[in-house]
């Protein structure tokens, strides 16, 4: 994971730049872009906490998302993946936060929602909320990998754009 450790180095010097901590919330990737920022030393400056909700339940109960939403769109969708970046940065001190909910496999996957399928979205208080999709090829392992890289390319092409 040294392209993570990269991205994760920049990430954590754009955002103590800027005087921000950050927030994850994870479903598929079960912690790992959390893991990926607190590898680097001195972290503890811009990581202020990371969600793991890999339940529909845990979705809920700690980030706020509505089973109705989670019910009516699917646990890996644009909207929940949105209301749990929101979430996050609504349920701790951070000012941005990265969510990501997706189909990791190798089972789970539908037509309309194939193994691979990740959906991500960054929040900042009091700015828009954006959103991002991908679909990953390769084996569990593969696509949990690539879904944390493109998590941290999100954090850093939101602080570049601001």
């Amino acid at each position: 994971m040294s392209s993570s450790k990269n991205i994760s180095e920049t990430v954590l010097e754009l955002y103590r730049r800027r005087g921000q901590m950050l927030a994850t919330a994870e479903s598929c990737t079960g912690g790992l872009v959390a893991g990926a920022l607190t590898d680097v030393a001195g972290s503890s400056d811009v990581v202020e906490r990371g969600f793991v909700t890999y339940s529909n339940e845990a979705k809920n109960q700690m980030l706020g998302v509505p089973m109705d939403l989670i019910e009516t769109h699917g646990a890996v969708s644009e909207s929940v993946a949105r209301a749990m970046a929101e979430g996050a940065v609504a349920n701790s001190g951070a000012d941005v936060a990265v969510a990501i909910t997706g189909v990791a496999g190798p089972g789970g996957g539908t037509a309309e929602k194939p193994v691979g399928l990740v959906h991500f979205a960054t929040a900042e208080a009091g700015k828009a909320t954006l959103a991002d999709h991908c679909i990953f090829d390769g084996d569990r392992s593969a696509v949990r990998t690539q879904a944390v890289d493109h998590a941290l390319s999100l954090l850093q092409s939101r602080a570049d754009a601001s």
